[in-house]
């Protein structure tokens, strides 16, 4: 059976799929309810359930708790104003204003991200160390097929206007995902393509705009 996509335009920026950035804020209605403990360790750190679902297979599958710890989940409005005012103190505002993002305009509140760091004696909250080899890496190159995705990467700087942060994993689901790493687009690119392809409730791929090829491919995924 085909992975067909269904969606109303007012569902492509929700869900699985809300785009959270400086120019789209979050405005859903901030609660702890369908937020779970990432890990026993760790009894703060929260997810939405569908997206621990899927990290907790991963993370069996490679082994990956023995040497990855969870550093960030879900955060309310009040705490993200809280961090960004630290990091300003501490940081400065250029530091603050590559790696931390604006209170409301911040991903850990849709509870579908999670800041992940190799385990060691000191992790740094801002900037964990989450490398491109090893237990970390073996992360990276599972995780599409699970439902995340590497979502600030260098080449993406201008784009999300957030610098390249290889700690950070958005929830999206799949295939949408996979679709994003083969692509090699980043979310706002992806929700952008979406919108600009649906017709009468369903995501039709067909058109050009200079992605031709990204369409291509992602009709390819996404219908087979």
């Amino acid at each position: 059976m085909r992975n067909e996509i269904y969606c109303l335009n007012k569902n492509i920026y929700s869900e699985n799929l809300i785009l959270v950035n400086a120019e789209h804020p979050y405005r859903e209605e901030e609660t702890e309810d369908g937020l779970f403990p990432v890990h026993p360790q760790a009894p703060g750190i929260l997810l939405k359930e569908e997206a621990l679902i899927h990290l907790s297979a991963l993370m069996e599958e490679i082994d990956g708790w023995d040497q990855i710890v969870p550093v960030s989940g879900w955060r309310p409005l009040r705490e993200q104003q809280k961090i960004f005012e630290h990091s300003l103190r501490e940081n400065g505002e250029e530091f603050t204003r590559k790696f931390v993002a604006l209170p409301g305009c911040s991903e850990h509140q849709t509870g579908l991200a999670i800041d992940l760091g190799l385990k060691k004696e000191h992790v740094d909250f801002i900037c964990p160390d989450f490398p491109y080899e090893g237990i970390c890496q073996r992360f990276r190159v599972r995780a599409a097929a699970y439902g995340f995705v590497e979502r600030y990467k260098k080449s993406k700087e201008k784009i999300t206007g957030i610098s390249r942060e290889p700690w950070h994993f958005r929830y999206v689901g799949t295939p949408h995902a996979e679709i994003m790493e083969q692509c090699d687009i980043c979310l706002e690119e992806y929700v952008g393509m979406l919108g600009r392809f649906h017709r009468g409730g369903r995501y039709d791929c067909h058109g050009n705009g200079g992605h031709d090829g990204q369409i291509r491919q992602i009709e390819r995924a996404a219908w087979k």
